[in-house]
């Protein structure tokens, strides 16, 4: 099954090889051939290029760069001036995943107006092709697509509203929760999102939601009957400092990688073993000799 068969725009890269763009359509229709959908978020341009080529169909440019990047103890202190910054760094990595922009706490909690003049500076300025919220705001949620606006939805346990829920908790844990998880989600694919991210939810409540719904479910900590799964980069190569979460796979530990590598230049610089004279430059030999010829006059 090859991606090419699905909606989107192609491009070539500068050898000449076509590259079929993921777009929200063809997320849908992968959903509906039953082709996982792979999802990473990517906050800066070599990173990007390197998810991107290593063919992640969705990179998401997540208001987790707050904690990952900037070092908050949460998502909530990143602004909008920030979140654009970094995601027109990723779109300009990117070639062929879908780039996806997190709107961060306070962009979208006003009116849906403010909402939606926040997420036109992500499509208009920084290139976004779709923008993520959280919550089941349906009435912002319809005006962003009546403006031509791709969404994802989010819901489950939701970072942005950590005092709400009192921490990191998994969400859903009852019959009634399981409902009305599942009433919300029906509403935000009836308002217009294109994909919806379940977040710390029971397997059993994301299958559920999977099935019944038409638009691709991408989980996290959400069991594997999701139609896609996503990680944040830094949890995937243990660059973050806190306990990993129970969903999260280390598939490489680029930290201790990092930091072995780092220790050894130190110890290079400090026992003058860098630069080596092969890795230096030097004059021509007439100016050399000319400089030697100096410095004999000047003694």
């Amino acid at each position: 099954m090859s991606l090419t068969n699905f909606p989107g725009s192609s491009n070539s890269t500068p050898s000449g090889t076509s590259i079929t763009k993921v777009t929200m359509p063809a997320l849908a229709e992968m959903k509906r051939q039953g082709k996982p959908i792979s999802a990473l978020t990517a906050y800066d341009y070599a990173t990007s290029r390197l998810v991107d080529e290593a063919g992640i169909d969705f990179i998401l440019v997540g208001d987790s760069l707050a904690m990952v990047v900037l070092g908050h103890d949460n998502t909530l202190a990143v602004t909008v001036d920030e979140m654009l910054h970094h995601t027109r760094a990723v779109r300009r990595a990117v070639r062929r995943a879908l780039v996806v922009a997190d709107m961060p706490f306070g962009s979208y909690h006003g009116t849906v107006a403010d909402g939606l003049t926040n997420a036109i500076r992500y499509i208009k300025e920084a290139g976004a092709e779709a923008v993520k919220i959280e919550g089941p705001r349906t009435e912002l949620i319809r005006a962003l697509s009546d403006a031509e606006i791709p969404v994802v939805g989010h819901l489950g346990l939701t970072p942005q509203s950590i005092h709400r829920m009192g921490g990191y908790r998994v969400q859903a844990r009852t019959a009634d929760a399981v409902q009305q998880l599942k009433a919300e989600a029906h509403a935000v694919a009836d308002a217009g999102a294109g994909a919806l991210v379940l977040e710390g939810v029971p397997r059993e409540a994301a299958a559920a939601i999977t099935a019944e719904l038409a638009i691709p479910t991408i989980g996290i900590g959400a069991g594997p009957d999701c139609d896609g799964q996503i990680l944040v980069f830094h949890d995937l190569l243990n660059l973050t400092f806190a306990p990993a979460a129970k969903f999260v796979r280390r598939y490489a530990d680029a930290g201790a990688l990092i930091r072995t590598a780092v220790e050894h230049y130190r110890e290079d610089v400090e026992r003058h073993a860098f630069p080596s004279d092969e890795e230096s430059y030097h004059l021509p030999e007439a100016a050399r000799r000319a400089l030697e010829a100096s410095s004999l006059r000047k003694a």
